[in-house]
Parts: C-alpha cells; sequence; structure tokens
C-alpha cells in the first residue's frame, strides 16, 4: 500500500492552521511550518516543523523529509507587519513564495494554492468594473500600481506562481481573499483584525470608541471574509478537478459600509457606542479609491465548489465572543 504524500501548510497563523486541522480531520497527513512553533498542541496528524520559508535549503528538507506531495501557502507577511519591516516583508511575501513554487516544481507536487488578497486590485477601483469586481482587472501597470508594499508583493507572488504555471506546468492556484476577520483580538496583525478588536475593546470598557485611525475608517463599501472560509476554500482548491481559472475571489459576495460593519458589532457587543466622523474619501486600510461593488465569485462556485458559509455577523460574534 502506498503511503499517501504529505499536505505541507507553510505558515501557523489563523487560516493555515485552521486548513491544516481540516485536512489532517479528513484523514490528510500534514506537515506546517513556521518561524515558531505554535503554543497550541498539534491536531493528530499534523507534524511540525520549524522553517523559513526564506531558508530555501531548509524548505528543501522539509519537502523531501515529509514526502510533499501538495502545498497551500498562506505564509506571509500582512500589511502591518510589512510597513514596520519592509524587507523582511518582500524576502517572506515575495522570496518565500519563489521558493515554495520552486520546491513544489522539483519534487513534483500534485498543486499548489497560494493564498493572495483582493488588495491588489484596489488601485483601480476609480474606474467602473461592472456589477461585480472580476479576477481578470483591467490595470494601468503605472498609474494603477500596487498602493502599498504588501499588495505589491502579492501581486508579484500572483503572476510568479501564473508563471510557474506556464513555464514549468506546475499546477497552481491562487485565491484572492477579502479583508480576512479572525484569530486573537489581543495582538491583531491585520487591519480588519485591528478594527475589530478596537470596537470590541470600547464595548466592553463601556467607552465611546473614535475610529480616528484612517486604515480603520473607510468611505464606501468593504468586504470581509471569516478566516474559516478561507481555510474552506483552501481545501476546496487542493481538490477542484479542473481549476482552469487559475485565480479565484475568496469572497461572500456582498459587501458593507462602515455604519453597517460597526451595526455588526453592536448585534453581538450591545454596549458598543461610535463616534463616526464624515465619511472618508478613501477607501478601506486608506487606499486611495472606494471599492465600486463585491467581487465576482461566481468562478470559485463553478469551478471549486465553493461559496462562503459565514456571514458577518455570525464571524464577528465567532471570533470575538460574548
Amino acid at each position: 500500500m502506498t503511503t499517501p504524500r504529505a499536505v505541507l501548510v507553510t505558515g501557523a497563523g489563523v487560516v493555515g492552521w485552521l486548513t491544516a486541522e481540516m485536512l489532517a480531520a479528513r484523514g490528510d497527513p500534514v506537515v506546517v511550518v513556521d518561524v515558531k512553533k505554535p503554543a497550541r498542541p498539534l491536531p493528530p496528524g499534523v507534524a511540525f516543523s520549524s522553517c523559513d520559508v526564506t531558508d530555501l535549503q531548509a524548505l528543501e528538507f522539509v519537502f523531501a523529509a515529509h514526502a510533499v506531495g501538495s502545498v497551500v501557502h498562506t505564509a506571509a507577511l500582512l500589511s502591518t507587519g510589512i510597513r514596520q519591516d519592509p524587507v523582511r516583508g518582500v524576502a517572506v511575501n515575495v522570496m518565500g513564495t519563489t521558493n515554495v513554487l520552486d520546491c513544489a516544481r522539483r519534487h513534483a507536487a500534485r498543486r499548489v494554492v497560494v493564498a493572495s488578497s483582493t488588495t491588489v486590485g484596489y488601485t483601480t477601483f476609480a474606474r467602473p468594473q461592472g456589477a461585480a469586481v472580476p479576477e481578470d482587472l483591467n490595470m494601468r501597470i503605472v498609474s494603477e500600481r500596487p498602493a502599498s508594499i504588501y499588495a505589491a508583493t502579492k501581486l508579484c507572488g500572483e503572476h510568479l506562481a501564473l508563471l510557474y504555471a506556464d513555464l514549468y506546468g506546475l499546477d497552481v492556484v491562487v485565491l484572492r481573499y477579502a479583508a480576512v476577520l479572525g484569530g486573537s483580538l489581543d495582538t491583531p496583525t491585520s487591519v480588519p483584525g485591528r478594527l475589530l478588536a478596537r470596537l470590541v475593546e470600547g464595548a466592553r470598557r463601556g467607552e465611546t470608541v473614535t475610529l480616528d485611525d484612517p486604515y480603520l475608517a473607510w468611505g464606501g463599501i468593504e468586504e470581509f471574509v471569516d478566516a474559516r472560509d478561507c481555510a474552506r476554500a483552501n481545501v476546496h482548491a487542493l481538490d477542484a478537478a479542473t481549476p482552469v481559472k487559475r485565480v479565484y475571489n475568496v469572497a461572500p459576495g456582498g459587501a458593507v459600509t462602515l455604519a453597517a460593519f460597526v451595526d455588526g458589532v453592536r448585534r453581538v457587543h450591545p454596549a458598543l457606542h461610535v463616534a463616526l466622523g464624515p465619511e472618508p474619501a478613501t477607501g478601506f486600510a486608506g487606499f486611495p479609491h472606494r471599492r465600486p461593488s463585491a467581487s465576482d465569485v461566481e468562478a470559485a462556485r463553478q469551478h471549486l465548489g465553493f461559496s462562503c458559509a459565514h456571514d458577518l455577523e455570525d464571524t464577528i460574534r465567532y471570533w470575538s465572543g460574548p
């Protein structure tokens, strides 16, 4: 009997960890790599290896030692961290992705799922995108270049993944997550996490929250996705028979205003009081343009068999508690 090859999950953050748990629960052998060992116990069927994805030799050892046959690549520095250390962020998000793709190529991996972000297209929002924002964005590569280092690294990762598919026949699927909500509110590392933590903290203290941080207040609408849905999308992308589009939006198919987001938190935490000032002219996380519409999610439904299972209130309730 042939021993099944392992699924490598890079990054032990909330999405990577949830993905590993889902894969292990159905019987897949899983190995998780990160620069530091998680504080929580490893689920049955999950191995851990301390590994920096920027270290090609260490990553090569993991592939060989665990007989890696497919990959879910979530390891990355998020927007807050990358602003503080751009050199490290580019190394992890660009060279780390390249190392993962190349190891997967040389070890004949069946498929690589690469976590990306809808922020890659935020600079195109000044022009109409139609009823929903498609994966195949019309983008002017100079005037509509990425508006953050994080978005630039994610766009680079997408192009590298697609080139490894074109040049080497590597089977890749890129998933563009909407603004992800999930994980501990004690030390949030993302803009959506910081926003939710700020509102929940204010509700628990009985304080009026003033959203004066330009990254936390936005004009127009924005879409949010539960980390549990991101993990489910990763598993669906690993399993999909013919993901011919290669790049897919992972989003709920709807978007909310800042006021509607606050109302969602208030339904879970009734003590919340927020002082909302004038609506900003900018979009979410300080990006220069407002989102014109939600992302198109039809391709993910058709090709991956994936749709989000959690609405905003359910997400807030699950990740912020009563």
